[in-house]
């Protein structure tokens, strides 16, 4: 079956008041048009039928996202998140349920554009439960004064929407706070850099006598580690080489092959090499 999602509005580009003035002359469907046209989009497959159904709702999306417009995103971002949804009802809309198409796509358009808000509205997803989304779409209208909710009107909030008035306290305070530049503002005063976050971040970058000192002792390691090698056989010094001083380790059975000898008895040997280093290197 075709995607709806993949269907041409062809509507003149430019500028969203365009788009608007666009879809307002698009005709709108009597009730047995609508029919119609749903009955051929079910039985057929008929994707001019779905043209048809699409089109002549835009205008009805529009009108949706204009009640979105508090949240300060682009109206044409929220009206192609909300023709998503369109054609998403239009796909699954039964003309025989006894409801008029605009009834039916309410659902799928504002879920649309209820997800777009909350991926977009904050950089921190601000909702995740079922409460929480209830909250941040109601909130704002429920709230009969502006500054924060007392006790008694938070409440009364809770019970109206059926959540829990710790709920209510805790979307309150993140949809008061905003998102903050890590590295502070854009600026070339020492006062407003010293106000971003990472301002107050531990600087665990090394100090150049800690570097000095780093160096020192890696050399002195280093020293160390030459001048007990050179203690040992040609044989231990190969496995210890091959086994813990190259990039690509070397299996004791690769080992074992090279040097005629069991496995067991190149980890016998590793494990002599090992400890005569260790007592040289720690005296």
């Amino acid at each position: 079956m075709y995607q709806l999602t993949n269907l041409q509005l062809a509507l003149p580009g430019g500028s969203i008041e365009s788009y608007i003035s666009s879809v307002n002359q698009v005709p709108i469907l009597s009730l047995e048009e609508e029919q119609i046209f749903a009955r051929r989009l079910r039985d057929d497959d008929d994707i001019e039928a779905a043209r048809h159904l699409v089109m002549s709702h835009l205008r009805f999306v529009v009108k949706i996202a204009r009640g979105y417009s508090g949240y300060g995103l682009q109206q044409a971002d929220l009206i192609q998140e909300g023709n998503v949804g369109l054609m998403k009802a239009v796909k699954r809309f039964n003309p025989d349920i006894g409801v008029r198409l605009v009834s039916f796509a309410v659902h799928w358009v504002r879920a649309e554009m209820h997800e777009f808000i909350l991926k977009n509205w904050r950089i921190v997803k601000i909702a995740t439960t079922k409460a929480q989304r209830k909250l941040f779409f109601n909130l704002r209208s429920s709230k009969k004064r502006l500054g924060w909710l007392n006790q008694n009107e938070v409440n009364e909030v809770a019970e109206t929407l059926g959540v829990r008035p710790s709920d209510v306290t805790e979307m309150e305070k993140r949809m008061g706070n905003y998102d903050a530049s890590y590295d502070g503002l854009d600026s070339d005063d020492d006062e407003d850099l010293n106000l971003s976050p990472s301002y107050f971040l531990e600087n665990k970058t090394a100090g150049p006598e800690e570097l000095i000192e780093t160096a020192q002792l890696n050399h002195e390691s280093e020293a160390s580690l030459l001048k007990a090698l050179a203690l040992l056989d040609s044989r231990s010094k190969d496995i210890i080489a091959k086994r813990w001083l190259t990039e690509n380790k070397t299996t004791l059975q690769e080992l074992a092959a090279v040097h005629g000898v069991s496995a067991e008895r190149i980890r016998q040997i590793e494990k002599n090499a090992m400890e005569i280093l260790r007592e040289i290197i720690t005296d």
